[in-house]
């Protein structure tokens, strides 16, 4: 393969694991990482939680030494926009004019915070959170504290920036479109508890509430109008309301969509040359039989393994568990499994959760196909396993603490 030249367009988790991954497993061909910040491959989930409270520094963040690029041969051009791509001829259109040849491309190009469709939306004071720049201008509002925080949405990242908030000294109000915040995720009981903890901590959480509009005083935002008239004052106004996957370029090639880039579960596209990993991919599980569109690093980081692998054309297939984790005040989540197939399962719990500290496991036929520990400090391989074997299991028998989840 030293004559080839793979193409990534996309310089995230995604992206750059498999950039690493290729020159890790042999492949001595040109490499070339596109991507439109302006910084090297870093990983986001602390954007929300230590690297926002000023916990950790910028240089933690990032996957590689900024040497390392030059150092394996990879070019990487930071802040550039693809133009476009032409799947016949094989070749990706930079805005500058120039154009790459390839004979593998990977679509990296991740996914963008949903925009707030409404009246006052652009007005200053009001953030969103996906990049370096997104969490230092956050960090800039909240760390001397006292302000007072409106977060527009219940999701992930949400709850880990008005948790992030509220350790940082601020006054917090969730607005809720849900009547239990993560419930399209985790469910009512599991969404339930970690509601509590965010009121536990002092947070305000407003579920069933719809904004009509966002109010500006003197130019800044001062305040969220809900669709009632009621308007809840703001310094500062989160919006986390969920991300779309960038498709536009896909789109506009002509590969086929559904919710993201379809891919199988070699993660190709419906163009034998085009692959596609991380937020951006919809990528078939042959264990559960779905597709699922992961918007988190540990999907990112394992596709871009597995992906670099599947472009040098060995016959592996991405069957990783999907896997994520989130922290909120003192409570830690680790979660493995299948998603769409929670809606409808049984929730088995195990252990006492008014300890904080237990489990939960998502039954469909008798057989897990998703879990959760809160507080475990167990490195998820027993929760891994009890999905992985896919065995009818007893609910009583996963009820009882004293049944090692290994026999199971």
């Amino acid at each position: 393969m030293s004559s080839q030249h793979f193409v990534i367009v996309g310089a995230g988790p995604a992206g750059g694991t498999a950039a690493a991954a290729l020159r890790r497993q042999g492949f001595s061909g040109r490499l070339t990482v596109l991507g439109r910040e302006s910084y090297r491959p870093y990983i986001r989930p602390p954007l929300s939680k230590h690297y926002l409270r000023g916990d950790a520094d910028r240089e933690s963040l990032y996957l590689d030494e900024a040497g390392w690029y030059a150092d394996n041969d990879v070019r990487l051009l930071t802040s550039t926009v693809v133009a476009g791509l032409d799947l016949g001829s094989r070749l990706v259109h930079l805005d500058h004019g120039e154009s790459l040849n390839y004979d593998r491309l990977l679509l990296a190009t991740g996914a963008t915070p949903r925009r707030l469709d409404v009246a006052g939306a652009e007005a200053p004071g009001v953030h969103y959170l996906r990049t370096l720049e997104d969490s230092d201008s956050l960090r800039d509002e909240l760390a001397q504290g006292g302000k007072r925080v409106v977060l527009i949405g219940s999701g992930w990242i949400g709850l880990e920036v008005a948790a992030s908030a509220r350790m940082l000294g601020n006054e917090v109000t969730i607005l809720a479109r849900e009547a239990v915040p993560l419930s399209q995720s985790i469910g009512d009981e599991l969404g339930g508890f970690f509601t509590e903890q965010q009121t536990r901590h002092g947070n305000i959480v407003r579920p069933s509430v719809s904004v009509d509009s966002l109010v500006a005083d003197g130019g800044r935002v001062s305040g969220v109008r809900l669709t009632d008239g009621e308007i809840v004052p703001a310094d500062v106004v989160i919006v986390g309301i969920g991300a779309t996957p960038n498709v536009d370029l896909a789109q506009a090639a002509g590969l086929v969509l559904d919710n993201g880039v379809k891919v199988n579960e070699r993660l190709a596209s419906s163009d034998p040359h085009v692959f596609a990993a991380g937020d951006v991919a919809n990528a078939f599980h042959p264990a559960a039989g779905v597709h699922i569109r992961s918007e988190h690093l540990s999907n990112a980081m394992k596709a871009g393994v597995a992906v670099a692998k599947i472009m040098r054309d060995e016959d592996v297939v991405y069957d990783d568990l999907p896997t994520f984790m989130s922290q909120q005040f003192d409570v830690t989540l680790q979660f493995a499994g299948y998603a769409p197939l929670i809606d409808g399962a049984e929730l088995v719990t195990r252990g006492d959760v008014n300890t904080g500290s237990f489990s939960v496991f998502w039954l469909r036929d008798g057989r897990a196909v998703a879990g959760a520990n809160v507080n475990i400090p167990d490195p998820e391989k027993a929760l891994q396993g009890v999905i992985r074997r896919a065995r009818r299991i007893d609910a009583a028998m996963l009820r009882d603490v004293d049944v090692p989840l290994e026999s199971l």
